[in-house]
């Protein structure tokens, strides 16, 4: 296929759907990046989901404007054209304005993640564990210089380990 606007080859394709008409683009990567460009100075993606969420209607026009972050610096009103926030903490600095349109668009303005799926818990062996704590025990016997209990334990972990091994 070719380019709708220049005749090159193209390697964009859109489809439109509007009450069941069907409208096809086919653009190069030039004219692509060229009406992305146009379209996102035409309708920003923020003006757009102000108009469909009452955008920023519970703090005062006055108020956003002094909006900005302390952290990156950005400002409410470029935030708006932009349609991105600058890092986390812009979330904190926008918080008002940012409630209406979260809810709009999630359904809840607070993130409540997904849980995974139950996942098997692996059961350390039981000789992992005794074996740590023959260890501390023989420390504390060479620590307090009884030998033979320090020899004792430390047959004992010969022991785990080579059944451990044997596992």
């Amino acid at each position: 296929m070719k380019c709708n606007k220049c005749g090159k080859q193209a390697t964009v394709h859109l489809t439109q759907i509007v009450d069941s008409q069907i409208t096809e683009l086919h653009l190069c990567e030039d004219c692509a990046k060229e009406q992305s460009v146009q379209m996102e100075q035409q309708f920003g993606l923020a003006d757009l989901l102000a108009g469909l969420s009452d955008f920023g209607k519970h703090v005062k026009e006055v108020e956003q404007t002094k909006l900005k972050c302390p952290n990156c610096g950005l400002n409410y009103e470029e935030f708006r054209k932009l349609g991105r926030l600058g890092c986390n903490a812009c979330y904190d600095s926008f918080r008002e304005s940012l409630s209406t349109l979260l809810k709009k668009i999630h359904g809840s303005n607070k993130h409540l993640g997904k849980a995974p799926k139950a996942l098997p818990v692996k059961k350390e062996k039981k000789t992992s564990i005794d074996i740590e704590a023959l260890r501390n025990q023989l420390q504390t016997a060479i620590s307090s210089e009884d030998f033979e209990k320090a020899a004792e334990l430390r047959d004992k972990i010969r022991t785990f380990e080579r059944k451990g091994k044997e596992q």
